[in-house]
Formats: C-alpha cells, structure tokens, sequence
C-alpha cells in the first residue's frame, strides 16, 4: 500500500505496525525474502516537511527521512514509546550451523528487540521473477520497520505473511529418527531397523547416510574420476581428501538390491531419507551420467565433469529429473542436502545452500506432496523451506547446553524446525548420562532425530549404553512417538498461527525473569520444558535445572509435584526424567501406545488433563498430502471447566469426519492430578460429557518424606551421615531440599 512516492523514495504501509521503504530502485518482484506485500487497506495520515515525512497510524507513528529513506524514529502506541536506536535491543536469531561447536556460537540478530522496534534490511536479497529464476538487483536501499513492542508473536504472523507461511510438515517427521554417518551394508541396516521393531522402538524416518553412493571413486574409477579443483577454501579439504563425498549411483556392493530394502523400509512403517553433497558435480562413472550428457547437450566420450550449478535452470531442471526423481519413484521419501562447500555462485550474491534449499523444496512439493527437506539454515525466509540440520557438533556437555537456547532464540528469525545430533555428532566423551540427558531434551525438541559420526564408539543406540540408561532411554523414545498428535496440532499452529512449537518464556511471559530463563522454552503450546544439561551431583546422583515458574499452579507430567509459580527454583531430578510442566488447565493428547511405527487415525488415544479451566483442539488430517488445503481436516475440541468441588470435560467429535476418522474412536481419560480411575469413552458422532464430582485433588509428598529421601541418597558413610546430619545439613543437601519451598500447598 504505497502511501509516499517521489523521486528516488517510495514508502509503502504494510501493516499499521509495519512499513517498508525503498531508496533508489523500486520493486515490486518477490525476493529471497519477502514473498507478499498486500495486506490491505491501513488507515493513517501523512505529513511532509522539508527533511522528515511522517506516517501515523492507530498503532505507531513513523518519521521518515527524505534524504537516506531511514525511519529515524518511531512511537509505538501500545507502549508510549519512542525508539530511535534500531540495532538496540536486538534479541538473537539462529546460525547456519553448528559445525565442530563446542558450546556457544555467535547468534545472527532475528526481527524482533526489547525496544519494541526492528528493520529487517531486505536491500541485498535477490530478486525471483516470475519464471521462477533469480536475478540480481540494482544497488538500493530496501527495508521493512517492524513497530510491534513486545507482541513477539504479532510481529512473527506478519512477518511469516509477508515472507512466507511456514509448511505443513508431514507427519512422520515428528516422530524418532535414526541417522549415522557409517557405511552400513544393506544386510546390516536391515538388522538394525528389524532390532529397533523388535525392542518395540519406532522409528519412522530411517536415514541413509552418505555411504549410499559409491565414496571410493579414485580406487574404484581411476584418476580420472578424480573431481575439479577447488574454487573456494571450503572446496580444499574435499578436493584433497574426500573426492566420493558426491555421488548419486548406489553402491551395489553394500547394498546389492537396494529396491528390496527400500521396500522393506516401507512396509515396516518407515520413511526414507538419504544424504547428498551436490558440490562435485557429475562424473563420468555415475550410472546417469550419459543420460545428463544427452540432456544437456555434453559429449560423453570425454568424460567431462558436469559441474553443479545451480544458476543454470538446464542442469538443475535435468538434476532433479535424472539424478532425483527416479529414486524417489523407488521409494525415497526426501532428501537431506548437506552443503558445506562456500556460500559463491556465478550469480553474485546468491548462496548456493540458499538456491539448493529453495528449489529442492520447490521440486519436493511438485505433485500432492509437501514440501520437506534436510538442510542447513540459509538467512531470513528459510522458514519456507524446513527442516533445519544443525551440524556436527560436539559430544560434550557445553553442546547440549547450548542447543536449547540456540533452538528457542530461533523462533526471532521465523525458524522454527531445527533438528539436532542428538546425543552429539563426534569426538568428545562417551557418557552415558550426557546421551540420556540429550536424548530427553531430543524428545521435547523440534525434531527428535539421532545421529553420529561414522566412529565405532559413537553410535546412539539405547542397549549399547547401561542397562539402566537403556531402559529410560528407550521408554522417551516410546514417549515421543506417543506424543505426535500434540506435536501434529502444534505443527498445524505453526503453519496457520505462527506459533513456533518451542517458544522463549518471553514470548508469552513479558517480565524479566522470561528473558533471564534462557534454556526453559514452552513447547508445543502447553507445556513448559526444563532441559537438565549438567551432569548430576554424584554425592546425591541427581542433577539439577534452573528454572523459573510463572504465577499459577504447575504440575510435573513425570513425577506429579505441583508447584506454586511466581518464582525462581532448581528442580532436582534422577536419570528417569526431566522437569516437564503443565498447567493448570492443560490437556495434552497422546497415542495409547507407543511401541510400533503406527500414525493411523483410528488407533485409541490417551488424553491427559490436568484441573482447571482450559481447552485443546486436536487437529489431523492425512498426515502427508495437501487435501487438507482443501478442507479435508478434523478438529476434534476438549473443553474443560472446574467449579469448586466439580470437574467437566466436554469432547466434541467434529461434525463431518471426512473419511479420516473411524465410526467409533476409543480414547482413554486420565485426570493426572485428581484421585479418580481412568475413564474410557468411544467418541462417535455425538459429544461426550465427563463430569467428576467431590474431586479429591493431588497433594504433594509429605515434605519430611521427601527431606528422608534426599538424606537417603547421599552416597557414603551411613555412620557419619547419622552424625554430621543430625546437626547440620551439608549445602549440597539443603540446595536439593530448596525445591520444597515451591510446592503448592491446597488452601484448606
């Protein structure tokens, strides 16, 4: 909505708090960015002086200077305020990876600040024209002045409205992953996924590293296989020491009928992703190899190098049709793009990881399909193109430390689909209790996806940890997989609302202990996650998490204790589990088993609630087409209402089930902080009505109980225990006992 136009600057309204202007060359073409400008119609006013144009609206005021184009300051009206520093403030977005991290990297700023006010400078982002090519764009200035306060998630709708909406991820893609760098044979894998059914572990997406293709090129093929000399610094250690890190032949030695096994996947429940690393181009001993020739006009006696280049709509067109589609008719279900190799092409400015990204999501989504891929972050409106690959990182405590944050912070930059190693990619130490802690944080992150390097010692599986880790290791994985109709509600949030399924405390809690309580996060809505990422107290074998507690009544989903908020606590817990807390009011849907790889919709579902006022709308559809756009979705809605003594759970079967639903769903009630049974109902066509009356609520333990407990696990002489303690408590002990002080105590 152009509201200024006059020699080289045009401003134009977009939203009442958000206003773009442009000095020097105008455009109206998408860019890598910014996809749609039209948002309607905006009341407001203008004014002109010599040096200043001010834009006013009901929300915010913009004075705007005519010489540069620059907002130079603005008042937002929700808080009667004033900004006039845009880098102050600025809150932290994500990185494009955690390559070899250890611990803490350097965060690009995302769009929103504690001033209340950003700019997004969209001045160097490549424009797409209408035939979908890139082309550069004449030396302007190009931004967008966001005026939202501390509506962080206002402020991250528009943003995705105007860069784009955030895919429908499939399904599948919420549940386990299996991923490690090793060159299994095809015999070998088929064992390991057979051991995951067998041990009653679903995984539903089975990764295929690099290993699929031939790696030994120069052994196998000869010098002359070996691959063009680098361009860039990236390109050295490839060149020199890893000439089959591309690739696109199966390798038929490891795996001599690979249909079979991709069939195989597919039978028993699991997706297939497998890794590519584009950069070296196309060889002569690649079985497409005359077939790209053909296309692109090559001769293939020479035995050429096809270069990969992804500004080139020929190759890429042919890349897709003959290196890709094919496999994918055999059964992979996506790729994972591993690009590390220089951010240059023949298009200045164009980042080839940012081309791959955006046209391998384009191809993926051709046909019903949604778009999916593995990849790393490419700047601001990558959100279009999920899931995030993180990096190799670490196997160290400072790793796992750090990833929450680095998981949450994202939700500034619109990022919202990372996926980590879990349990850390290499190098580092072999520990038990760090694999178990990051596999628990893995579970109530993103995308719950293991993986390693190719060293004998690093693989992730449960039974190769002890038998005490195995176990609690094995039940999270069950628990994740019970959890995807909550997480498929959230990723429907997302995509609709904006609503990033791990969230900074801030964004819903605007005081600043939400800004301090930097790994907490709310997760998927409801629920708020505590990761533990130290190891624990070996005197008391329990470690513990920093956490703050918003006002009202909270209930620990593992070990039931109820907490009263409005204050700051470290929670203690022993291996079995990590401080997860819901609300009064929750209502958390789960699958009532968790032990295959099944994602249907008439399996029973577990509903779990917790008293209080509060409601939850299921959401499902068939998990991987794009018949949902057209209505073909359910909401089944659970409302629930407390009075007094009185309890009332409404659930709402939808009104047409469009073909997705059975004529009769089991589902299982289980009132999680009240002294009932579990009740079973078969939802039908009708609602259904529980009403509990004369509830008995839960009550914590008994505090001297607890204070027995904590005095019991101390490791030691029970000699000098019974004398030392009976005098005095050692700090240690008196830390662990402090979580007491925040229990909630029933008004009598």
């Amino acid at each position: 909505m152009i509201v200024f136009e006059k020699n080289d600057l045009r401003i134009s309204l977009i939203t009442p708090r958000l206003l773009r202007t442009e000095k020097g060359i105008f455009t109206d073409l998408p860019t890598q960015t910014v996809q749609n400008r039209e948002f309607g119609d905006v009341n407001y006013s203008l004014s002109e002086q010599s040096d200043l144009i001010t834009v006013t609206t009901d929300a915010a005021c913009f004075a705007i200077s005519k010489k540069n184009g620059d907002v130079t300051s603005v008042f937002i009206e929700d808080t009667s305020s004033t900004v006039v520093d845009f880098s102050k403030g600025m809150l932290p977005g994500t990185a494009r990876t955690l390559d070899t991290a250890n611990g803490a990297v350097k965060l690009e700023n995302g769009i929103t600040s504690l001033s209340g006010a950003s700019v997004m400078d969209d001045s160097k982002s490549l424009l797409i024209n209408p035939d979908g090519s890139i082309s550069p764009r004449p030396k302007c200035s190009d931004r967008y002045w966001f005026a939202y306060g501390h509506d962080y998630l206002g402020q991250l709708r528009d943003f995705f409205k105007l860069t784009g909406e955030v895919p429908l991820i499939p399904k599948y893609a919420l549940g386990n992953w299996w991923s490690r760098y090793r060159a299994y044979t095809q015999e070998e894998y088929r064992s390991l996924m057979q051991k995951f059914i067998d041990r009653q572990l679903p995984i539903t997406v089975a990764t295929i590293d690099m290993d699929w293709h031939w790696t030994d090129v120069l052994d196998r093929f000869g010098e002359d296989a070996r691959s063009a000399k680098p361009t860039c610094p990236e390109e050295l250690m490839f060149y020199h020491r890893l000439q089959g890190w591309t690739g696109y032949s199966w390798n038929t030695e490891l795996f001599p009928n690979y249909r079979e096994l991709l069939s195989w996947l597919h039978n028993n429940g699991f997706k297939i992703t497998l890794n590519i690393h584009p950069s070296q181009g196309v060889r002569f001993f690649e079985d497409q190899y005359k077939e790209m020739c053909e296309r692109l006009g090559r001769d293939p006696e020479k035995k050429e190098i096809i270069p990969f280049d992804p500004t080139d709509m020929e190759f890429m067109s042919a890349y897709f049709d003959i290196l890709h589609h094919p496999y994918e008719d055999e059964g992979v279900d996506f790729w994972w793009i591993d690009w590390q190799q220089g951010t240059k092409t023949k298009i200045p400015g164009l980042d080839p990881l940012w081309a791959l990204n955006h046209y391998h999501s384009l191809d993926s989504a051709r046909g019903d399909n949604r778009p999916l891929i593995l990849s790393r972050y490419a700047g601001l409106g990558s959100h279009r193109y999920p899931l995030g690959f993180s990096g190799d990182t670490l196997c160290t405590w400072k790793s796992l430390d750090f990833q929450p944050y680095f998981t949450n912070s994202a939700a500034n930059a619109g990022y919202t689909w990372w996926s980590h190693d879990i349990g850390g990619h290499t190098r580092g130490v072999q520990d038990d209790e760090l694999y178990l802690r990051w596999l628990q944080y893995g579970v109530f992150s993103p995308i719950n996806r293991l993986h390693s390097s190719n060293s004998d010692f690093m693989g992730k599986e449960p039974w190769k940890r002890s038998y005490a880790v195995c176990q609690v290791a094995e039940e999270f994985l069950r628990l994740r997989h019970k959890m995807i109709p909550y997480l498929y509600t959230a990723n429907y949030r997302t995509h609709t609302v904006g609503e990033p399924i791990c969230m900074p405390m801030y964004y819903r809690y605007d005081c600043p202990e939400a800004y301090e309580t930097k790994n907490q996060f709310i997760f998927g809505g409801n629920l708020i996650v505590c990761p533990i990422t130290r190891p624990a107290d070996m005197r008391l074998n329990l470690a513990y998490t920093e956490a703050w507690l918003p006002e009202g009544r909270f209930t620990d989903i593992f070990n039931g204790r109820i907490y009263e908020g409005g204050k700051k606590v470290r929670l203690y817990r022993d291996i079995d589990s990590i401080p997860v807390l819901a609300a009064e009011g929750t209502i958390l849907p789960m699958y009532r088993d968790g032990r295959s790889n099944d994602l249907s919709l008439d399996q029973p579902l577990e509903i779990h609630v917790w008293r209080g006022n509060g409601g939850f709308d299921l959401y499902e559809d068939d998990g991987e087409t794009n018949a949902y756009k057209n209505g073909n979705y359910v909401i089944t809605s659970f409302k629930l209402e407390e009075h007094g003594d009185s309890i009332r759970l409404i659930v709402t079967p939808p009104k047409d089930s469009k073909g997705l639903l059975p004529s009769s769903r089991e589902m299982y009630i289980k009132f999680r902080d009240i002294y009932t049974e579990e009740i079973k109902i078969t939802l039908s066509n009708e609602p259904v009505v529980i009403e509990l009356n004369n509830i008995r609520p839960m009550q914590n333990e008994d505090k001297n109980e607890i204070k027995s407990e904590i005095l019991t696990r101390v490791q030691g002489s029970n000699d000098k225990k019974s004398f030392i303690y009976h005098k005095k408590l050692p700090r240690f002990v008196r830390d662990a006992l402090t979580e007491l002080d925040a229990f909630y105590i029933p008004v009598k």
